[in-house]
C-alpha cells in the first residue's frame, strides 16, 4: 500500500520501486498511509544521487501527523413506553483538517456510521455527516477509526435514555439488544452481523465487576470523602474487510519452512503468531519457520495492517496455505505409508493409515523437493466482534481528580488461537481509550490555529497510574463467516473504553452530560455549576 502510493505520486512502475518495512513500533492507523515527507525524500535522493535520511523530531510529528476523532455529533432517540427503541437519528460535523488526508472523508461516513446503532434493535436509523475543512492538522485513522466515535456515541445515549425513563442501564440494555435467535442480523447501517451474545457478554462483565455490590462500595468511598460512580458499556465493531491478503508458504527438505505474508506488525506479535499457527499445524518447530514480512522485494501484494484484518484475512490465507501443503504431501505420505491417498488422515503434523503413522518433516524430507503454497484468501464477510467494559471510577470533590478503581472486560472475539496476544490488543487499546476519556486533547489556538499542545509536556498521555488493574476474559462464539471463527481484537479496547469510563464518572457526579475529556479541571468546574 505505501509503495503504490509514493509510486503513484513520484508517477514511476511498482517494479522501480522496493519499500523495506523493519520493526516500526507502534502504528494505530498513523503509519497505513505515505506522508508528504517521504515523498520528500525520494525526490531529495534522486536529485542529489545519495541517500537521505528524514527524521522528524515530536513537536515536527504533532504539526503534520494525522489526529483522530474530530466529531461534533448531537442524537437523539426515540423509545416507546416500554422502554424499547424505535428510532436513531444522528447528525455529525466532522473536521477533516486542513486537507483530506487518505481515510479522513471515510471515517465518519463509510465506516462510522453504518456501527451506530451498536448492539441493539433500532427499527429506523438516520444519519447525516457533514465533512468541513478547518486551519488545523489533517485528521486520519487512529485505532478503531470511526467506530469508537459511533460506540461513544450510542453508549452515552443509552445511558441519559436510562436516566430519563427512570430504568438501569442494566434493564435498557437487556430489553433492546439484538438476541441471539435473530442472527444473521441485517443493520439499519447496512451491515450484517452474523453471530452474537449480547446479554450473556454484559451479564458475564456485571458478575465479574460485582456490579451487586457497588452500593456499598459507594457508601465506603462517601464515607471517605470521594464520589464513586459505575459504568458499564457494550460495544460491536466491523473488522477485517473483504480485500484478502496472499501468502507464499514454503517447507523445504531439511524441516524449515519459509512464510512470507502481505500484513506488516506494527506491535501485534504476527512475527510471533502466524509461525505458531504453521508450527502447530505441521508440526514443525516455531524457530524453524523464517518469518518474512515488510520487504516487496519479496512479496508483490500486501495491504497491511489496519481495522484488524491481519488475523482475519492474513491468517485466514495462512489456513488456507496449510491445507494447501497438506493436500500436496498427502499422496507422498500415501506412499510412505503403503496405503492409498484417500486412507490417509491427517492430524497435529502427522499423516496416519490404521496404526502407522509419519510426520509432516519426514514426508517433507522424502520428498527431496520443497513443497510450496501460494495464494490469495478473501474472507466471504467482516466480522463482527462485541463485548462489554465496566469501569468503577472516583472523583475528589476538591479538586476534580478522578481515579478508576475497578476495570472488567468480557469480549467476544470469536475463536480466540493465542490467548497472550490477545490480552495484550485488549489492555493496549484499552489503555489508549482511557486516554482519550480523561486526557487527551489536540488544542489550537482559537484565532491563529496555533497548536497548544505540540509536545509531551502540553499534551497528556496516560501513564502507568492512569491505567487499573484489567480483569479481562472471553465468551467464544465463533464467527460464522470465517473459516477460523475469528472475529478480531486489534481494535476493541479503544472502542469499549471511552464510554464506559464516562458513564462511571457521569454516575459518581450525578450529572446527565458529560464531555471528553474528563480532566479534573473539567470535573471541578462541573461539580462548582452542579453545586450552584
Amino acid at each position: 500500500a505505501i509503495r503504490d502510493g509514493l509510486c503513484k505520486v513520484l508517477g514511476l512502475a511498482a517494479d522501480r520501486l522496493d519499500v523495506i518495512t523493519p520493526d516500526v513500533g507502534g502504528g494505530f492507523g498513523l503509519k497505513g498511509a505515505p506522508f508528504p515527507e517521504q515523498v520528500m525524500a525520494l525526490v531529495a535522493a534522486r536529485r542529489l544521487g545519495q541517500p537521505v535520511k528524514w527524521t522528524a523530531d515530536r513537536t515536527e510529528s504533532f504539526l503534520s501527523d494525522t489526529h483522530g476523532r474530530g466529531h461534533v455529533s448531537t442524537a437523539r432517540l426515540a423509545l416507546d413506553a416500554d422502554g424499547r427503541f424505535l428510532g436513531l437519528d444522528v447528525e455529525t460535523v466532522a473536521d477533516l483538517g486542513a486537507y483530506v488526508s487518505l481515510y479522513g472523508a471515510f471515517i465518519p461516513t463509510l465506516a462510522g456510521t453504518g456501527m451506530l446503532t451498536g448492539v441493539y434493535h433500532i427499527p429506523a436509523f438516520h444519519g447525516r455527516v457533514r465533512c468541513v475543512h478547518t486551519n488545523t492538522s489533517p485528521v486520519d485513522a487512529y485505532r478503531g477509526a470511526g467506530r469508537p466515535e459511533a460506540a461513544y456515541l450510542i453508549e452515552r445515549l443509552v445511558d441519559v435514555a436510562a436516566r430519563d425513563s427512570g430504568l438501569s442501564p442494566i434493564e435498557i440494555r437487556r430489553r433492546n439488544f439484538i438476541p441471539p435467535e435473530a442472527f444473521p442480523y441485517a443493520t439499519p447501517g447496512q451491515h450484517t452481523y452474523d453471530s452474537g451474545a449480547f446479554a450473556r457478554v454484559m451479564d458475564e462483565a456485571l458478575r465479574r465487576a460485582d456490579w451487586a455490590g457497588f452500593e456499598a462500595r459507594r457508601a465506603e468511598a462517601k464515607g471517605r470523602g470521594r464520589l464513586r460512580g459505575i459504568g458499564l458499556a457494550t460495544y460491536i465493531e466491523i473488522c477485517g474487510g473483504t480485500g484478502g491478503e496472499d501468502v507464499i508458504l514454503t517447507l523445504q527438505p531439511d524441516g524449515t519452512a519459509e512464510l512470507l505474508v502481505g500484513t506488516q506488525s506494527t506491535g501485534q506479535g504476527h512475527e510471533t503468531a502466524f509461525p505458531q499457527m504453521v508450527a502447530a499445524e505441521l508440526g514443525l518447530d516455531a524457530a524453524a519457520i523464517h518469518f518474512v514480512q515488510g520487504d516487496t522485494r519479496r512479496i508483490a501484494e500486501g495491504g497491511g495492517s489496519g481495522g484488524s484484518r491481519s488475523l482475519s484475512q492474513q491468517g485466514g490465507a495462512i489456513a488456507r496455505a496449510i491445507d494447501a501443503l497438506v493436500e500436496q504431501a498427502r499422496p507422498l505420505a500415501a506412499r510412505l505409508l503403503q496405503a492409498e491417498a484417500g486412507e490417509i488422515a491427517f492430524a497435529a503434523g502427522m499423516f496416519s493409515a490404521g496404526a502407522r503413522s509419519v510426520g509432516f518433516a519426514e514426508v517433507a524430507r522424502e520428498h527431496g523437493r520443497p513443497l510450496t503454497a501460494a495464494l490469495h484468501f478473501k474472507p466471504e464477510a467482516s466480522t463482527f466482534p462485541n463485548g462489554c467494559h465496566v469501569c468503577e471510577a472516583e472523583v475528589d470533590p476538591d479538586t476534580g481528580e478522578p481515579r478508576i478503581e475497578r476495570y472488567t472486560i468480557v469480549d467476544d472475539v470469536g475463536v480466540v488461537l493465542n490467548p497472550l496476544l490477545l490480552k495484550g490488543q485488549i489492555i493496549g487499546g484499552t489503555a489508549q481509550g482511557i486516554g482519550q476519556a480523561l486526557l487527551e486533547h489536540a488544542r489550537f489556538d482559537p484565532h491563529s490555529a496555533q497548536p497548544l499542545t505540540a509536545s509531551l509536556i502540553d499534551y497528556a498521555v496516560p501513564r502507568a497510574e492512569h491505567i487499573p488493574g484489567i480483569d479481562f476474559s472471553t465468551i467464544e462464539i465463533p464467527c460464522r463467516t470465517h473459516p477460523l471463527g475469528i472475529k478480531g481484537a486489534g481494535e476493541a479496547g479503544t472502542i469499549g473504553a471511552p464510554p464506559a469510563v464516562i458513564n462511571a464518572l457521569a454516575d459518581a457526579l450525578d450529572v446527565r452530560h458529560l464531555d471528553m475529556p474528563a480532566t479534573p479541571l473539567a470535573l471541578w468546574t462541573l461539580l462548582r455549576k452542579k453545586a450552584g
